[in-house]
């Protein structure tokens, strides 16, 4: 991932809103859920949350679908890996190898 691409996907989930989305949907996992239930759980109105799905569908976080009648949005996994890489791509190289793991991620437990 590029710089560019990088900043766009930060200033699209740098908003509260949009965050809380994008987290809902990575907790869904690859199946994603339709616009109607994301509004629902998100209490948010279905004209803003169209707002905020766009904004990270630019971004490049998003992954959209129809089935049926029904527009179906995920997380697309593989750019928010990229993003995650972006930030540890260089991560200790000027640390004398005395920090080689601190980049690598930690698992935490599920989260509710």
């Amino acid at each position: 991932m590029n710089t560019s691409k990088a900043t766009a996907a930060f200033a699209a989930i740098a908003h509260e809103n949009r965050l809380a989305l994008y987290r809902l949907l990575v907790k869904r996992g690859p199946g994603g859920l339709p616009a109607g239930v994301i509004a629902g759980r998100l209490g948010v109105a279905p004209s803003s949350l169209t707002f905020h799905l766009q904004a990270l569908q630019r971004a490049g976080l998003l992954r959209r679908r129809r089935e049926g009648r029904q527009l179906i949005y995920s997380a697309d996994f593989a750019a928010m890996n990229s993003l995650v890489g972006f930030l540890t791509d260089h991560c200790c190289v000027e640390d004398d190898g005395a920090g080689e793991d601190c980049c690598a991620p930690v698992r935490r437990g599920r989260v509710a």
